[in-house]
């Protein structure tokens, strides 16, 4: 299975960072029933980003509800040394890695590393970072992954700046490359960036810090839904 198996149309991918884990099988579950495909997991080291957030052994609890549901595992790697992380993403159950081009010496040996494991690739890009930078490096790639918020922590505000940035990344692309969007994606704004040329919304306390992370997904994509028939 790859991207383009999972892809139906634009996705929005909640976040599980975000999530309570107190209640994390429950919230999946629910997302799960609502509709939701493809999961974004994050991993922070407390280097690349200052944050330690979740990492192989959270994915493995959780990698056989997603797959036994249809569901994918696109793991960001906010990490100093990516390629150590990619045999154990893929050991836990993870389908897809991203890293950042600011910590890859040869954006292209880690893609193809990604892909001897059997792992979709992204190249992952912070707000200071050229765009043209990263879309250079994203050759070859499955997506390319504009941040609109500084890595690290969930609930921050979308930087209005991103919607150019987003734009640039698009028309840099080949339509076979996805552009996604992590940071700040509210229901708000969710069908701006999406006009800007996002395919991928990462949305993280949208999703989990509402009452009801089912009703809330449908409603992002409903929005979405509502976008496209209008373009």
């Amino acid at each position: 299975m790859t991207w383009a198996d999972w892809v139906r149309g634009v996705e929005v991918e909640p976040s599980i960072y975000a999530a309570d884990f107190a209640r994390l099988g429950s919230q999946l579950e629910a997302l799960l029933d609502a509709g939701a495909r493809i999961f974004h997991f994050d991993v922070g080291d407390g280097h690349f980003i200052g944050e330690i957030t979740i990492g192989p052994v959270v994915l493995r609890s959780i990698a056989g509800l997603v797959h036994e549901r249809g569901g994918s595992l696109d793991c960001h790697l906010m990490v100093s040394e990516p390629e150590r992380q990619f045999e154990s993403v893929k050991e836990a159950g993870g389908d897809s890695v991203t890293f950042h081009v600011e910590v890859a010496a040869d954006p292209a040996r880690t893609i193809a590393r990604a892909r001897e494991l059997g792992l979709g690739a992204g190249v992952a890009f912070n707000p200071e970072t050229p765009v043209a930078q990263a879309a250079a490096a994203a050759a070859g790639a499955d997506l390319a992954l504009c941040m609109s918020i500084h890595p690290g922590l969930s609930g921050q505000k979308f930087m209005p700046e991103a919607l150019g940035r987003i734009a640039e990344l698009r028309r840099s692309l080949p339509d076979t490359v996805l552009v996604q969007v992590d940071g700040g994606v509210h229901a708000d704004n969710i069908r701006t960036i999406h006009d800007a040329g996002a395919d991928l919304l990462v949305a993280g306390s949208a999703v989990f810090w509402q009452d009801d992370p089912g009703a809330a997904y449908r409603g992002l994509t409903a929005d979405l839904a509502a976008a496209r028939s209008v373009s």
